[in-house]
């Protein structure tokens, strides 16, 4: 083996490929920044899940929940954020504005659904804004 290809391996070692979802992730984060959006956090990981995307859109705090597909063969991206997914976030949302004392803050949950063949090319990028309503039993946002 060469001295090139030990470097190329190297290199793969400390810098991974990114996942598609990753790279759905950081396509999110620049269109919604193209929009307008401020991104206070990304990949944000709670005792109970994971935030993907936590932006302000004017004074309202945005929960984005983005969903990232090759295609849509099993059904479209938006699909996947179901009932048990919203109460997950709407749990993992409540969490973080408790954490970071913005309870008094308007909050929202858009869905980011993009689908990427390949994941290089051409991509479709949906944005469901206010994709659902906060969710729960027993909690102040049931």
């Amino acid at each position: 083996m060469g001295l090139s290809a030990l470097f190329s391996r190297w290199l793969r070692k400390i810098f991974p490929k990114k996942t598609l979802g990753q790279r759905g992730e950081n396509e999110a984060a620049r269109y919604l920044k193209r929009l307008g959006y401020k991104i206070l956090a990304r990949g944000r990981w709670l005792a109970s899940g994971e935030l993907d995307l936590v932006a302000l859109d004017g004074r309202v705090l945005v929960f984005v929940e983005v969903k990232t597909r090759t295609s849509q063969e099993v059904g479209h991206p938006a699909d996947a954020v179901d009932a048990i997914k919203q109460r997950k976030l709407t749990r993992l949302a409540v969490t973080f504005m408790k954490r970071h004392g913005l309870l008094e803050y308007s909050a929202r949950f858009d869905v980011v659904a993009i689908t990427w063949p390949d994941g290089r090319g051409r991509r479709t990028i949906e944005h469901f804004k206010n994709a659902f309503d906060a969710v729960g039993e027993g909690e102040f946002y049931s």
